[in-house]
């Protein structure tokens, strides 16, 4: 491998790199990028433009910005990577004074070798139930087709499809494909205001919502029939809190009241909820309906860190451990989707906070995702870090040695 070369876009779309130059990354603070920080593009990853973001290079160790190529102004270059992959590193680049928001991607360094195109990324994660190939999109078809007949076109099952088709969920393809883990989405309300929300954005963020969030709370029966159905029919898990809602603790009530109903019909599979863990009580409530395995968001350990992002309203940081004591003393399995990004994930004062929840609960898994947003965005909520990190590499390693028995991935497994 030759030393990365950084990439750019032309304003038609051509992707090109500069051979001469070495490119440059972020990890909270720009440096250099190396042949180590980065692995060949992974089948299934997004090339990105980044919008009136000048490309920042060095040549014999002196840092230059690039903004035009033969007179014409080109573009920064990131990646989106596909499941199963983390990133690493952050794009490094220089914003335009005319530049737009960017929209919610989870924009990784990218670099050319001589060869080929290369990310910093990490492969953390690979499960059957969450491949393209088990969600053909002829088999999807034929599934919606299938559950329609079974059960009608009620208000649960067309946001169902509506995720599946126009969303592309796989939890939402599943439930039609009766394999892995279905989502049943319910809850329309929110109690945090996230950065990075993906179904709805204020007014004044400047960007638009990859999707629209539900608008009213599922019947129960609806709720009832097509988990019994689900897990019955060969799937493993049923989840509340998928993409396009709110925070399902909201609807608390209704949860409680479906679980109980799901389980008078069946023992099969594991009931799930993804949360943000911000009522003890509710909480509670659905996990004495039946509820055996939660997954807890986070973007920080740091309560400071958790608010500038979160931004909750109606509860703080104390709720969501109080939530996590909630469920270790039920003995429920409970895992951590936690969002990470370079420069905050992987500071020495993130690692301790976090290590500390680690030791404190018992933590089955930590699920790793890259954070969808425009890293500017997130910087200027939660601030860079002081001090150099100790790098995304260096943090998995850190886990790893640390936490033996937490594993580490992408995808929900049948654990609980």
């Amino acid at each position: 491998m030759t030393t990365p070369a950084p990439l750019f876009a032309r304003q038609d779309g051509a992707v090109l790199d500069f051979p001469q130059l070495t490119a440059a990354v972020d990890d909270g603070r720009e440096r250099t990028g190396t042949e180590e920080d980065y692995i060949p593009m992974p089948p299934g990853t997004l090339l990105l433009t980044l919008p009136g973001r000048d490309v920042i290079a060095y040549e014999g160790g002196t840092r230059t910005v690039l903004p035009e190529v033969a007179r014409e102004f080109v573009d920064a270059v990131a990646v989106a990577l596909p499941l199963g992959y983390t990133r690493t590193l952050l794009p490094a680049f220089e914003r335009r004074p005319d530049a737009p928001s960017l929209p919610l991607y989870g924009y990784a360094a990218a670099a050319w070798d001589g060869a080929q195109i290369v990310v910093a990324a990490k492969h953390t994660d690979a499960l059957e139930s969450w491949s393209a190939r088990s969600h053909d999109a002829a088999a999807v078809r034929a599934g919606i087709a299938a559950r329609t007949s079974e059960f009608g076109a009620g208000a649960l099952l067309r946001q169902l499809i509506r995720c599946a088709t126009e969303y592309g969920c796989y939890t939402a393809q599943s439930m039609f494909l009766r394999i892995g883990e279905a989502a049943i989405p319910v809850s329309p309300a929110c109690n945090a205001r996230c950065i990075g929300c993906i179904s709805e954005q204020e007014p004044d963020a400047g960007i638009a919502s990859a999707q629209e969030r539900v608008h009213a709370l599922p019947i129960v029966r609806e709720m009832e029939d097509l988990a019994v159905a689900h897990l019955d029919g060969g799937g493993s898990m049923i989840s509340f809190g998928q993409g396009c809602e709110g925070e399902p603790l909201l609807a608390a009530p209704r949860i409680a009241a479906a679980v109980e109903a799901i389980r008078k019909r069946t023992t099969a599979g594991i009931i799930h909820c993804n949360t943000n863990a911000s009522s003890p009580r509710a909480l509670a409530r659905i996990i004495d309906a039946g509820v055996r395995s939660i997954r807890v968001s986070l973007n920080s350990a740091r309560p400071d860190v958790y608010s500038a992002y979160y931004r909750p309203r109606g509860y703080d940081f104390g709720d969501v451990l109080a939530s996590l004591q909630t469920a270790s003393d039920a003995g429920v399995a409970i895992s951590l989707n936690l969002l990470t990004h370079p420069g905050i994930t992987d500071a020495e004062p993130e690692m301790s906070a976090f290590g500390e929840m680690l030791h404190k609960f018992p933590i089955e898994m930590v699920q790793t995702r890259t954070l969808n947003v425009d890293p500017e965005t997130y910087f200027a909520a939660v601030g860079r870090p002081q001090r150099a990190t100790v790098g995304m590499r260096a943090w998995f390693d850190w886990l790893a040695a640390e936490f033996p028995g937490v594993r580490i991935g992408n995808f929900t497994r049948g654990f609980g």
